[in-house]
């Protein structure tokens, strides 16, 4: 990606799985000197180093937020601070919190300084009425999750912001993401990341969800790809914003396992069952319909699972070569 002009771009939540790939990303596609990484705790480990000048901000605090994106002139904000679903589900109320008014300050500031604002969403938003399979863009959602109810009512207030006062809202319904320089953070999806990095160091993983349980994932490198393209979209082409199916493989812990052990023939796959992630899977899409972003802003994923199996081990295993990999668990 070259580099292009004009962006002045915020990113909250930049030490999470996504804002960790995403800013480098950024600082790649716009300059490093015109992105501003964020997150509420300190970037202790150099993280962040070269994805552009980093500050602690703490989303709940609406002065911070906008003293922030006055002072550097931010146009647009990638606005990531949030919960994810089996934390959420533990702690209902600070999820609440943190991922609604977090976001209602967000959509504050972009309105007070005229910022673009992109809102991930999510196949938690979904619910068990949704239909499973090729699940539409405009379709029932009445999820069970506090994580999927902070989701909706996000792309609700998103939407709200962009026809009531004109904000520049976006956004994906993002499936699971599967990253090999980022663990994951509390995702009902941890397991096929957590299976790769397993892989390499013992050969075996014991999953927390069922045969059998189907979900939409996709590659790190996509997701990026998807956040990026649906901000840079001509928005007379968006007849939605807030926000966008996009998916690029479906498959269960069998497949995953199955694509694993053509690299690593005698790789091992048990089952304990974790109740609390699996009832919020089985409230999931099996796989999505993204003709919606296809058609508007041109989305085509570029991994499937064989590929990116292939990536995962091949990335991991030379970390493990040199010593550097480990996962807690």
């Amino acid at each position: 990606m070259g580099k292009e002009k004009g962006k002045r771009v915020l990113l909250t939540g930049s030490l999470g799985q996504i804002g960790s790939e995403l800013a480098f990303a950024l600082a790649e596609r716009y300059g490093a000197d015109n992105v501003i990484t964020s997150d509420v705790r300190e970037d202790s480990h150099g993280i962040l180093d070269g994805a552009g000048m980093f500050v602690e901000l703490d989303v709940l605090s609406a002065g911070d937020f906008d003293s922030i994106v006055r002072d550097y002139r931010i146009n647009t904000i990638y606005h990531l601070a949030a919960l994810l679903s089996a934390v959420a589900e533990e702690k209902p109320q600070m999820a609440w919190e943190i991922n609604m008014k977090g976001l209602v300050n967000a959509l504050e500031v972009a309105k007070e300084n005229g910022c673009s604002l992109f809102v991930p969403s999510s196949i938690g938003a979904f619910g068990p009425d949704t239909p499973l399979d090729n699940t539409p863009q405009d379709t029932i959602m009445r999820p069970h999750s506090m994580y999927g109810v902070t989701k909706v009512s996000g792309e609700l207030l998103c939407d709200y912001y962009q026809m009531r006062f004109g904000v520049d809202t976006r956004g994906v319904r993002f499936p699971g993401i599967i990253s090999n320089k980022t663990l994951p953070g509390g995702g009902t999806t941890d397991y096929a990341v957590e299976i790769y990095y397993h892989a390499i160091l013992y050969g075996s993983y014991t999953c927390c969800l069922k045969a059998g349980t189907s979900l939409d994932m996709m590659y790190m490198p996509d997701a990026i790809k998807a956040a990026i393209d649906v901000m840079e979209a001509d928005p007379a082409n968006l007849k939605h914003r807030n926000a966008f199916n996009v998916t690029a493989m479906h498959f269960d812990p069998e497949e995953i396992a199955a694509e694993i052990k053509k690299h690593i023939p005698e790789f091992n796959i048990d089952y304990e069952i974790d109740p609390l992630r699996q009832a919020i899977a089985e409230s999931w899409p099996n796989y999505m319909d993204d003709s919606a972003a296809r058609e508007e802003w041109g989305w085509l994923p570029e991994y499937d699972l064989a590929r990116m199996t292939g990536e995962m081990l091949g990335e991991l295993g030379e970390r493990y070569g040199r010593g550097e990999l480990e996962i807690e668990g």
